[in-house]
């Protein structure tokens, strides 16, 4: 740590413990204390149940769920396969061009997510692109939505990257596509993992463009629980909100696991 003195250690644990708590956690616990409770006694959730997950895992829910899974899956691979190659051509652009290829994948990220939605349903609701009404509408605005982070990641990544593991590979032979294969994407791979395992959490919890896209028979998770706290519904809410956090998190463990293995090859 850059704290070196016992005092100033439980200082900085201290000043942690009252910014994080409050702000992060406490939120978060609620939330979780709400998924068990039937009523509010006061300032917290009472009246212990797991009826509530019991509803969670039926109904609407588990499809919502699957649907979440399927959206961020595919947007994540989508973003991650543009980020890379923009990525990569970016690098041999030089910095002007690298400046504007970075400015038009951070554009989606500088307005707010229903502009990017609103704009989507507007571009793709007449022939010859009539994506409106299907589940692809969705994949495609949380694709252009994350692109940007996968993009970001990746870029730095490159320029974090030694040259010589390129031009040593060259001088003995190897093509470009070879080199690109076989030497710079497996260097890149703990990026291309953190990356991937960023936009599946951002695609997981998207709801503003999502409101106005998705179709009837593609509701997405984070949709059902909108739809449940605006009914009234806020245990049964919390409960599906808890699902969508545990459900997240186990993917982003196993991203984590592939990245660790990644990163000592």
């Amino acid at each position: 740590m850059l704290v070196h003195s016992k005092g100033g250690r439980w200082a900085a644990w201290s000043l942690f413990g009252i910014l994080f708590v409050p702000l992060f956690a406490l939120p978060l616990l609620v939330v979780v204390a709400a998924s068990f409770a039937t009523r509010w006694s006061g300032a917290f959730p009472s009246g212990p149940t797991t009826a509530n997950y019991a509803s969670a895992v039926q109904g609407e829910s588990l499809p919502a769920l699957t649907t979440s899974l399927v959206t961020a899956l595919a947007a994540s691979l989508l973003a991650l396969t543009a980020g890379t190659w923009a990525a990569l051509a970016a690098a041999a652009l030089g910095k002007r061009g690298k400046r504007v290829l970075d400015a038009l994948f951070m554009l989606p990220v500088a307005v707010p997510s229903v502009v990017v939605g609103l704009a989507v349903l507007v571009a793709f609701s007449r022939p010859p692109l009539l994506l409106n009404g299907t589940s692809t509408i969705v994949v495609l605005a949380h694709a252009i939505l994350v692109t940007a982070f996968a993009h970001q990641s990746v870029s730095a990544a490159i320029v974090r990257l030694d040259p010589a593991y390129e031009q040593a590979a060259a001088s003995l032979g190897a093509r470009p596509a070879y080199v690109l294969w076989r030497v710079k994407l497996p260097l890149l791979l703990p990026s291309l993992t953190a990356a991937a395992g960023l936009c599946f959490a951002l695609s997981m919890g998207e709801l503003s463009a999502t409101m106005m896209l998705y179709p009837p028979d593609w509701m997405p998770l984070p949709v059902r629980i909108f739809t449940a706290t605006d009914r009234g519904s806020l245990f049964g809410g919390s409960a599906v909100a808890v699902v969508l956090m545990a459900t997240t998190l186990l993917v982003l463990l196993a991203v984590s696991r592939v990245r660790t293995r990644a990163s000592y090859r």
